[in-house]
């Protein structure tokens, strides 16, 4: 097998290594469940409130 055909055979090799893995990796993070949304900030919302009834006046 001459040199050209040999670096097409490991380079084939890599990226399909490199998928299976990028396909591991998503399943391992999809398995860990429902993703739960980051709490608020209630401070904002305070402030969004206030700024509502300013504005109304």
């Amino acid at each position: 097998m001459d040199r050209s055909k040999l670096v097409a055979v490991i380079t084939g090799v890599i990226a399909l290594a490199l998928g299976i893995a990028y396909l591991l990796i998503v399943q391992l993070l999809d398995f860990r469940g429902e993703m739960i949304p980051a709490p608020q900030d209630l401070s904002y919302q305070k402030f969004d409130s206030q700024l509502v009834y300013v504005m109304r006046t």
